[in-house]
């Protein structure tokens, strides 16, 4: 499988937490941006996918006319023919009827929704420009023009967040029908405003844990499968752009700040809007090929994120060879000996209890 990732670099306003490459405003360049996102697309002319995602940044600014006019380019670009699932995300105070309607006209089967919380405090402690009343009509309106699956992100460990406001979140949006939901647990990144000015009120690591699974059980009570560390689905609703990433498949990244994996290589476009509208084909940057050995554990570290897949450790070895993950192997055993990961037969999988701290077993895993 390959997916087709589109970064849309632009924002209302950069949220208190934010550290990815988004720019607020420049609304005089967006139309240009489509051109050279088309322009970079016509690099790969032909190359067949079989899932697409509109990420950012905020896709939904970019409105109906532009996201039609980008939509319909790739499609002549590039063979979209295969693609089964057709993401775009969405933030409440940008989700029109038009823009999702021109969304499902152009092929898109799925929406994510930025609601990160149903209480208008939490959303306001950390600069979401939306209310939670505009996230429950964004969530209702694409359920009501029929997408095949609808996901909401959710925030765990927001300023003043308690369990009766993360349940209210979690309840309200479980009785909207919608067949996935992203829980993120809020991480202070250096160099964001809440890094620079972090609120008293700010939940620790113990009382975020214990929010999240409150909110890992509430969801399973429901039938949300929690098939990713960060990730709970109504069966059949997986995200198969992102399993893809999980699973050590490739991918093309369009769009500054982008990442990209082919032919066993990867690489990232430059961050830098400018530049990139001036030659959208030149941004690549920090190429590297992997040997059998590393890619065989930078897949396994990925892997472990699937939490009921984990890691087949017979079909690692059919893939990259016994002598390739021979090393391998033996983290893993230890591993398990240490209390760090459970096996199964052939398969090695994340404990749930280990699911918050799983960062350092991934990095073992890496070496």
């Amino acid at each position: 499988m390959r997916g087709l990732y589109i970064h849309i670099p632009f924002c209302v306003r950069k949220c208190l937490y934010c550290d990815f490459y988004s720019l607020p405003g420049r609304a005089n360049d967006r139309e240009a941006y489509v051109e050279a996102v088309l322009a970079e697309s016509a690099a790969f002319a032909g190359m067949s996918f079989q899932s697409l995602y509109f990420g950012g940044g905020t896709p939904s600014i970019l409105g109906s006319e532009l996201l039609e006019k980008l939509g319909n380019g790739l499609r002549k670009a590039l063979n979209l023919t295969g693609i089964d699932e057709a993401t775009v995300e969405i933030n409440p105070d940008s989700a029109s009827p038009e823009f999702l309607t021109t969304a499902k006209m152009i092929g898109i089967n799925r929406v994510s929704i930025g609601v990160q919380s149903i209480d208008d405090n939490e959303l306001q402690a950390v600069g979401r420009v939306h209310t939670a009343s505009q996230a429950l009509a964004a969530v209702n309106l694409a359920k009501e023009l029929g997408f095949k699956s609808v996901s909401a992100d959710l925030i765990v460990g927001l300023p003043g967040q308690s369990w009766p406001s993360l349940h209210h979140s979690l309840y309200i949006l479980a009785g909207t029908g919608i067949q996935h939901i992203s829980l993120y647990c809020l991480s202070v990144e250096p160099g964001t405003p809440l890094a620079n000015d972090p609120p008293e009120n700010l939940p620790d690591e113990d009382v975020q844990a214990e929010l999240f699974g409150r909110a890992v059980s509430f969801l399973e009570e429901r039938h949300f499968v929690h098939y990713e560390i960060s990730n709970f689905a109504l069966a059949g609703h997986e995200c198969r752009h992102n399993l893809n990433y999980w699973r050590g498949g490739e991918y093309l990244g369009l769009g500054p700040a982008s990442a990209s994996h082919l032919g066993g290589k990867r690489f990232r476009n430059r961050s830098d809007l400018g530049t990139y509208l001036e030659n959208p084909c030149g941004m690549a940057e920090d190429v590297e090929e992997l040997d059998a050995k590393a890619k065989a554990s930078e897949e396994a570290m990925l892997r472990l994120r699937l939490l009921s897949e984990g890691i087949d450790i017979n079909e690692m070895a059919a893939r990259f060879g016994q002598d390739n993950i021979a090393p391998l192997i033996e983290r893993l055993e230890g591993m398990v000996i240490n209390g760090e990961l459970v096996a199964a037969g052939s398969r090695f999988r994340l404990p749930p209890s280990r699911v918050l701290t799983s960062n350092p077993i991934f990095a073992e895993v890496l070496e």
